[in-house]
């Protein structure tokens, strides 16, 4: 591990082990603040001294950039602080974290000290506050990377500790890339100094505008080349053919780790898309509104009516001495020597 002192007061440590992964030291006062931790016990451990010896009261908040082992794993060493995150943070640590670290104890003994510490304080709007003698850290959710990422804000210094939203490159392996791209825009529009990433060096304020750009138009190559071979007809096995330079990025980053990092996302993007594909196939085709039909029968049925009242008034006969204007004599019906049958009233009348 090696550390550099990005200000006054503030310390950034970078993991020699597993992909320049960072965490960051903020001392107020007599007060420590880290945002992050580092995967391995050891390289967290030089943390702690380090932050015993800047503080007197030692780390008093950690924060959580994402649910990730290699963020998350060195918290035990710092049973005293509160731990701060997103509140799915807390709830993806519940459902699967405790099994992998179990996991990751069983392929290797110097997982075994680790004890995984939960959130101690949530959120779960856009933003939330910490404020300290001097400091103000805004904690601002930055889904993309994972659905829970979070960035941190030092207001005094435009200080951007960004978690795996940036990073050497962009990886959406278990995130969303639309998110991620508007993630990337929502910083682009900030005033800042330097962006302190997950993986990886420092970002000064001159590369900032062109660092964001180059890792959107990363996102958008890799979308692009991933579909242009499905809609060729190619496999998932051909879609390793696309190499990380075609993307727009450098296999040199992260001392090489990157190259692994674009595989990942290659096959991620393959299988979003085969499955909105395959998604759009079954979709069923809507049959038309039944009201459209009804409205269309409406004019044709009055239509018809109308047409059926007119046949019947033109045929009547007017009334004797009426509209007609012509004089009519009545002549009294021929008998045929019957009469009438007696109705059911007069029966009765006769009766009584």
């Amino acid at each position: 591990m090696h550390w550099e002192r990005a200000s006054e007061d503030i310390y950034i440590f970078t993991s020699d082990r597993y992909a320049q992964v960072t965490a960051s030291l903020i001392v107020s006062g007599n007060t420590g603040v880290l945002i992050d931790t580092l995967p391995f016990p050891s390289e967290t451990a030089q943390i702690a001294l380090f932050a015993r010896k800047r503080c007197l009261e030692g780390v008093r908040f950690i924060i959580y950039t994402g649910h990730e082992a290699d963020h998350v794993y060195g918290a035990f060493l710092f049973p005293r602080a509160e731990i701060i995150a997103h509140e799915m943070v807390r709830e993806i640590l519940i459902e699967r974290g405790f099994a992998a670290l179990q996991r990751a104890k069983e392929q290797s003994q110097e997982f075994a000290p680790i004890q995984l510490r939960l959130p101690t304080f949530t959120f779960t709007a856009g933003s939330t506050t910490l404020r300290l003698p001097g400091k103000t850290l805004e904690i601002i959710h930055s889904p993309g990377h994972t659905a829970d990422c979070v960035s941190v804000l030092l207001h005094e210094e435009r200080i951007l500790f960004a978690g795996d939203t940036v990073m050497a490159l962009p990886t959406i392996t278990n995130g969303d890339p639309e998110q991620l791209k508007q993630s990337l825009d929502m910083i682009g529009t900030m005033q800042l100094e330097n962006i302190v990433q997950g993986h990886g060096e420092m970002i000064l304020r001159g590369e900032i505008r062109d660092t964001l750009r180059r890792q959107t138009n990363y996102l958008d190559n890799l979308r692009s080349k991933v579909q242009k071979l499905i809609d060729a007809g190619g496999s998932r096995e051909e879609a390793r053919n696309i190499t990380i330079e075609q993307c727009g990025m450098q296999r040199v980053l992260l001392n090489g780790a990157v190259v692994q990092l674009h595989l990942a996302n290659v096959l991620a993007t393959y299988d979003r898309l085969m499955a909105a594909r395959l998604m759009a196939a079954k979709k069923p085709v809507k049959p038309e509104p039944q009201t459209a039909v009804v409205e269309k029968a409406k004019p044709k049925r009055a239509a018809k009516e109308k047409a059926s009242k007119e046949r019947k008034t033109t045929t009547r006969r007017p009334a004797a001495g009426k509209a007609s204007g012509e004089k009519t004599t009545s002549k009294p019906a021929k008998s045929k020597g019957k009469s009438p049958a007696p109705s059911k009233t007069s029966k009765k009348s006769k009766g009584r």
